[in-house]
């Protein structure tokens, strides 16, 4: 099986957890000179223009019912809206900050499976998402201070992406990953590419198209390609190792983007965000553990034996 070879799945992990800060840094270079909507329209089509190729070729699906590709539709617009608050975050928060208030996702998608899924959520773990909240609070207190509202929206980020995993659950059974990604690339492409061309005439400026040099052509080709090649690697990841078993190596993303936003921007969190950040890390690793320990435990209680029932004489 292909979920044997978990130490492949954990190097996978690490590298998303490398490559995915390092996109963040670059749309944040960009972030004071290309408009926001060009900056999305180069990450999808990218994005359609790599996969496009790849699901061709290896004859993956393109459509399907019409729920399938309603549900997409959907995936779709929140992937493009969470990617647009985040490179807005990145404009006013240090790296670090944004991507470790933007780790409130785990425990959002705990209260959303437990409320919308009706699924079982001990009060352990509800409590240890108070802590991640009290921990996420932490790290907003001092940007909220500095920079006011743009210091909440890695909290939209985290609470439309909740939104986009509930989606995608409901999804990831039907359309295999590639083709959902080359899918939503194109899709995205489509519904971006009228919103930039009639932003001008309305006066959105962020919805403008900017002429830019060949250093930035060069870091806005790298946005694309870095996130279409993040999310790839994820979905390997899982290919080759239980959710279980990576769920925790996810937090190294935050340590990942302070080193990140260290060299790049020199930034680091003060003390009281990096107090916050090992709260939050801590928090969610309680989750992670206490997930695991849950689904052992339900693993190993015995069966009842099937009892035939008897012969019809």
């Amino acid at each position: 099986m292909t979920g044997d070879r978990p130490l492949l799945g954990i190097f996978l992990m690490l590298l998303f957890c490398l490559i995915a800060p390092i996109g963040d840094a670059i749309a944040k270079l960009l972030g004071q000179a290309v408009p926001l909507g060009q900056l999305l329209l180069v990450r999808f089509a990218l994005q359609a223009l790599v996969l496009v190729p790849v699901v061709w070729w290896i004859g993956g699906r393109w459509w399907g019912t019409p729920r399938l590709m309603g549900l997409i539709l959907i995936r779709t617009f929140l992937h493009i809206t969470g990617i647009g608050a985040m490179f807005m975050a990145l404009r006013y928060l240090p790296l670090a900050d944004a991507v470790a208030i933007a780790f409130v996702m785990p425990f959002l998608m705990l209260l959303l499976g437990k409320y919308v899924l009706d699924e079982e959520v001990g009060i352990r773990r509800i409590l240890a998402c108070l802590v991640g909240f009290i921990g996420t609070l932490m790290v907003i207190q001092p940007s909220f201070a500095e920079v006011g509202l743009p210091a909440l929206l890695p909290l939209v980020v985290a609470v439309v992406f909740s939104l986009f995993m509930l989606v995608t659950r409901q999804i990831a059974k039907a359309i295999d990953p590639v083709s959902l990604q080359a899918v939503s690339g194109t899709m995205a492409t489509v519904m971006l590419v009228p919103a930039v061309a009639i932003g001008p005439s309305m006066g959105w400026v962020e919805l403008t198209m900017v002429p830019v040099n060949l250093t930035v052509t060069g870091l806005l080709i790298a946005i694309g390609l870095l996130g279409t090649l993040a999310h790839l690697v994820m979905t390997w990841a899982l290919k080759y190792a239980p959710s279980a078993t990576l769920a925790p190596m996810q937090y190294l993303e935050i340590p990942f983007a302070t080193a990140v936003g260290w060299l790049v921007f020199g930034d680091l969190p003060n003390g009281l965000a990096a107090i916050g950040i090992c709260v939050t890390m801590a928090a969610g690793l309680y989750v992670v553990f206490r997930e695991r320990a849950t689904s052992r435990a339900a693993a190993s209680v015995p069966q009842p034996p099937v009892v035939a029932p008897p012969a019809a004489e």
